[in-house]
């Protein structure tokens, strides 16, 4: 993509800063004499400082502010606080001498062009070059007749936590505020702000306006992109990774959107119960529990109850995970993925086709209280098949679920269908009656449900 980069100024590695703070702080002391020019301890101190003031001054030239417009082509309101999925004025960092800018998605919303406000108080109009809700980023242009300063990328995947970063936006419109903290965590998911989350924590101060600009390593690379705060917290912000930023800009840059490889299961995360049924570690892996016919998955041979554990070597520990990791591989790209199925290690390569627009993940109900199994099921009909929207022929259906039952905590509800016991097919009542008769008092019982389309495991545990 041609990325520019900064000039580079001799800095000095998070460690070495931290030993020098120890060691000023062994030779500092609050004294008339220690606050001399010939203090060693302020002088490292003051040196330190020279190297935080000029990389905020080499970074801010890159970071705009940005208004996105109405259709009447007036600026969007922005006053007041906002959640992380509204659009509102926020910032944007330069990835190009050319012009292009990245930013939030939900910085922008639905406006197709953006006042962009520049360091030397310059205003130029962006149009919006592609869009990718899915990680909550965007890629606008700018004609300029100038090259603009531009940022450099780093890697993103050699972040530490405790080292330093340095977050330069817009917040509340207080223009190219530069604010100096650490990494407080890597790999952040589950926060429910986009599709594909591996966020990076850090408590430099993020505030509204500071979404969709950049935060910076010591060397001046850029290694994430701000984008959510965590309202009720003081010091929690979260970042979207630098490597992911770049290939999501190389495919709008490319192709105006991002396309993703599909794979065609069903997944959900091991609970203690679901990972002892299958024979493997808690958080070891993801479970399969559907296997959509004719897709990828099913053309390789990926079974419902295989448990994915690594993707071209990588190692799968979550939903999310799988997911980030397929989203990262085009269609047509072939990926080896491993499995545990009946307590054996079996690898299988899988040719992925497109992500379908409409690709849902589904996940299992909670899982609490044991006590009584609690359902009343009955053979599946096809009046009930049409009741409960199932497109299934057999099965055993759930009628009646007990209140306070384990059935009743785990989530089940009546229409759903148990097609495995102990994965063991359940195609009628005798089926079903002759599986939980081999279960004795206070055994776990396995269960794969079907919900009108979609399907999931789940553990019951009989009364003891």
């Amino acid at each position: 993509m041609g990325l520019m980069s900064f000039r580079t100024v001799p800095l000095l590695s998070g460690t070495s800063l931290h030993l020098l703070f120890l060691l000023a702080s062994l030779t500092f002391t609050p004294t008339v004499d220690a606050v001399s020019a010939d203090s060693p301890g302020l002088r490292m101190l003051e040196e330190i400082q020279t190297v935080i003031t000029e990389l905020a001054e080499q970074t801010k030239p890159s970071v705009v502010n940005l208004f996105p417009i109405t259709t009447a082509g007036r600026l969007r309101d922005t006053s007041g606080d906002r959640t992380p999925n509204a659009s509102g004025s926020g910032s944007g960092l330069i990835v190009d001498s050319d012009g292009h800018i990245v930013t939030n998605n939900h910085v922008i919303g639905d406006a197709m062009e953006i006042e962009v406000r520049f360091s030397d108080k310059t205003k130029l109009i962006a149009q919006v070059v592609g869009k990718d809700p899915d990680t909550d980023l965007a890629l606008l242009k700018v004609t300029a007749d100038r090259p603009l300063p531009s940022a450099q990328f780093g890697d993103s995947s050699t972040v530490k936590v405790g080292q330093w970063v340095l977050a330069v936006g817009n917040p509340f419109g207080l223009d190219r505020t530069v604010t100096l903290g650490v990494v407080s965590g890597i790999g952040r998911e589950n926060m429910n702000l986009s599709r594909y989350e591996n966020f990076i924590q850090t408590d430099a101060s993020i505030n509204p306006g500071n979404s969709g600009g950049p935060l910076f390593n010591l060397r001046g690379e850029v290694i994430g992109i701000n984008t959510a705060i965590i309202n009720f917290a003081q010091g929690i912000g979260f970042a979207i990774p630098s490597n992911m930023a770049k290939h999501v800009i190389e495919q709008l840059l490319a192709k105006g959107k991002v396309i993703r490889g599909w794979l065609g299961v069903g997944i959900q995360p091991l609970t203690t119960e679901l990972a002892k049924k299958f024979g493997v570690s808690e958080g070891e892996g993801v479970l399969v529990n559907e296997v959509f016919e004719n897709d990828p998955a099913a053309v390789a041979g990926i079974r419902p109850g295989d448990v994915i554990v690594r993707i071209d070597g990588a190692i799968v520990d979550s939903p999310n995970k799988l997911s980030r990791l397929i989203g990262t591989l085009t269609p047509g790209a072939q990926a080896k993925i491993e499995v545990i199925r009946d307590l054996k290690h079996v690898t299988l390569t899988i040719l992925l086709t497109e992500r379908r627009d409409a690709a849902a993940v589904p996940t299992a109900p909670h899982a609490r209280a044991e006590v009584k199994l609690g359902v009343e099921v009955q053979e599946l009909t096809p009046s009930l098949a049409e009741k409960f929207k199932l497109r299934e022929t057999k099965g055993v259906v759930i009628m009646r679920v007990e209140s306070n039952s384990l059935a009743h905590a785990e989530g089940l509800r009546e229409g759903d269908l148990i097609k495995e016991v102990n994965r063991t097919e359940t195609s009628s009542l005798a089926d079903y009656s002759a599986a939980i008769s081999r279960s004795r008092r206070g055994d776990t019982i396995l269960f794969r449900v079907l919900r009108e389309t979609r399907a999931f495991y789940v553990v019951l545990k009989t009364s003891d």
